[in-house]
């Protein structure tokens, strides 16, 4: 690998994406890959999530998204879920002091009222007390999935549309983004996924339509700054058309 001083000074800083979104697999592959339990690999990718908000945050990435646990993550061997909550409440309790410092703001998006209290009371806590930082926006993705957020957003708008609160026949794109849990958010420019798998499993699936796509070998625990950039570099590389000509963007680019 390319030694990371020289990878970040590659990067076009007039380029970066506004939000990155990171699907954060692998933690367990990589422990059982070591003959540890599975919770042994989630314990080392906090160190990864504190290494790439650092990154994100010298970088001046606006927005960052990690996919930190779904809704189909429930069905996993309870013993595991339960470590998991318990790393996750750990894991804010430490880390907030250090997201004050930096200027960073959490939130949370997911349905929360699947987690326990004890973890719901941490959360917003947390949520509190980073509420007036200006810097990154850091976005948990916790006990998420894009088809209960769609469903979700669906519901709300029928419920409006019953009310009198809404015109169907106005209806449009701005209308379900204004429902979804990602609405004060711009959609991701860049998404993430480590450890080798090619899907995007339920993750932001609405918000993804025009999102530059980045898949890496490498399993959570493992990824570091050097590969931020390197998947930075990768989407600088490429055209973003959005259903546009190759000529018709240059076109726009030289008028601007």
């Amino acid at each position: 690998m390319v030694n990371q001083p020289n990878l970040l000074s590659k990067i076009n800083k007039q380029r970066l994406p506004c939000h990155i979104a990171i699907i954060m697999d692998g933690n367990g592959r990589w422990a059982e890959e070591k003959g540890q339990e599975r919770l042994y690999g989630h314990f080392h990718g906090v160190e990864s999530v504190r290494d790439i908000v650092e990154g994100a945050a010298e970088l001046g990435i606006q927005y960052l998204t990690l996919y930190a646990f779904s809704t189909e993550n429930w069905d996993r061997p309870q013993p595991e879920v339960e470590g998991l909550m318990g790393l996750l409440v750990d894991t804010i309790h430490k880390e907030v002091p250090i997201l004050n410092k930096n200027n960073i703001r959490l939130h949370v998006i997911g349905d929360m009222s699947m987690l326990p209290e004890y973890a719901r009371e941490e959360l917003q806590e947390a949520l509190q007390m980073t509420a007036t930082n200006t810097g990154l926006n850091l976005i948990m993705a916790l006990s998420y999935s894009s088809r209960w957020e769609l469903v979700n957003a669906v519901k709300n708008i029928g419920r409006d549309v019953q009310a009198g609160k809404i015109d169907p026949e106005t209806i449009c794109e701005n209308t379900l983004q204004q429902y979804l849990s990602t609405s004060q958010f711009p959609d991701p420019e860049l998404m993430i996924r480590t450890s080798g798998e090619y899907r995007i499993s339920n993750f932001l699936l609405y918000q993804l339509a025009y999102a530059e796509l980045y898949f890496t070998n490498t399993r959570w625990p493992d990824f570091r700054k050097e590969n931020l950039y390197e998947a930075i570099l990768d989407y600088q590389s490429r055209e973003r058309r959005f259903g546009k000509t190759g000529q018709q963007i240059q076109e726009e680019t030289e008028l601007t």
